[in-house]
This record gives C-alpha cells, sequence and structure tokens, in this order.
C-alpha cells in the first residue's frame, strides 16, 4: 500500500478527532518517503536523533509548509544544531537541557515535558509524581513554554494497560493546567504512537506520532 493511501486512512480513523494533529516520525524513513508524506498532505515531522533531522531539515528547508519537532534524548553538545530549526520539543526531561536552549533561542520555543508513565528504568522521562517539581523549576527560563506533557505508553498489546497509561496522562496533564502557569499552559498531550494512537486520542491525545504505519 502506498504511503499516500496509509496517510488517507489514518485520517479517516481520526475522523472523530478532527483536532488531533499527526506529525510523522520520520526516523525510519529516507528522502523519498518523506517527500511521499509532504505530497500526501503531511507537513508537521519529528526526528529523534539530530544528525538525521540536519539531513532532512537542509533538504527540505525551502519548503514553506514543513515543520521540524525533536522527539528524542537531547545532548547538550547537539542544541545548537536544534535551536531555532524546529518548531516544538517534545522531550524536555532535564532542567539543563532548557538551560542550554534557553542561552540560544532567538523566539520562545513550545516544549513538551516527557513523562515517564510506565516508570521503567530504561525509559526516558521524569516519575509521574516528580512532574510538577520540575515545571516549577522552569520559572526562569523565559523562552521555554511548556505547553504539554509527552510520553511513550508501554510495549504491549493489552489494551488495559495503554488505557490506564493514556488516562494518567490525562490526569496530570489537568493537574498542572488547573495550577495556572503562565509558562506552562500545559494543554496538549503528545502521547499515541502506530501501535496505540488510536487509544491515545481516546484520552485527550491532541498530537500523535506516526512512523510505521506509513510504511505498511
Amino acid at each position: 500500500m502506498s504511503i499516500k493511501e496509509q496517510v488517507r486512512l489514518v485520517r479517516e480513523s481520526l475522523r472523530d478527532y478532527p483536532n488531533v494533529q499527526i506529525i510523522a516520525a520520520t526516523k525510519y524513513m529516507d528522502i523519498e518517503q518523506t517527500q511521499e508524506l509532504i505530497d500526501a498532505g503531511i507537513y508537521d515531522f519529528g526526528e529523534n536523533r539530530a544528525d538525521e533531522f540536519l539531513k532532512k531539515y537542509d533538504h527540505f528547508k525551502d519548503y514553506e509548509k514543513v515543520r521540524w519537532h525533536y522527539f528524542g534524548v537531547v545532548q547538550n553538545r547537539k542544541i545548537k544544531d536544534l535551536a531555532n530549526r524546529i518548531v516544538c520539543l517534545h522531550s524536555l526531561e532535564r532542567l539543563a537541557t532548557a538551560i542550554e536552549f534557553e542561552k540560544r533561542l532567538q523566539a520562545p520555543l513550545d516544549c513538551f515535558v516527557q513523562v515517564n508513565i510506565s516508570e521503567e528504568a530504561n525509559k526516558q522521562g521524569i516519575p509521574a509524581n516528580k512532574v510538577k517539581t520540575f515545571i516549577k523549576q522552569l520559572e526562569n527560563c523565559k523562552k521555554i513554554r511548556v505547553i504539554g506533557l509527552m510520553c511513550i505508553a508501554p510495549l504491549t498489546f493489552d489494551e488495559e494497560v495503554l488505557r490506564k497509561s493514556f488516562q494518567k496522562m490525562q490526569r496530570i496533564k489537568e493537574e498542572i493546567e488547573s495550577m495556572n502557569i503562565p509558562y506552562a499552559p500545559c494543554h496538549e498531550l503528545s502521547m499515541g504512537m502506530s501501535n496505540d494512537y488510536k487509544i491515545a486520542v481516546q484520552h485527550g491525545a491532541t498530537r500523535i506520532r506516526l512512523g510505521r504505519i506509513f510504511l505498511i
């Protein structure tokens, strides 16, 4: 099945969720496949490796509609390559990262705080019970705007486990939202990937990160 047809099917599956934004995760895609997504009307892309991001960013830099997001672990030495090129960072989890971005940003950057919702030792992200504390620590980073929370759900086909994770994210988001922090409105949830996005949108996901589903 073509990438264009896969995009059509994904959009059809989201017909009851018109406000959900699709971000194509291009980790497993080459330049030609990324171009096919653009031709199918997808303009938001996310990478999780800085070198691969730069390669694709440079190739598509003349495409006015294309916007780049970053999902991956952020190494401080790579922040200079990301700042002022991405529209959104989905993986903020360290104060040092925020401070380094602050030094380099020319304009405020939308960010998602990454939450280790499954509390797995091998996963990135802040423990759920420390998210509020972390967000309060960002007060002096004037160019960091926390628009929401991000998670990577447990790798499982157990829908009940997935639902509980997404419901927990929704609760944490609502708690932070109710705090009315000017620099952390936290209205958004970046959660749901190719295998679980249909469940994620049922529990408040506003950004979904899809990659492999377009390559079926």
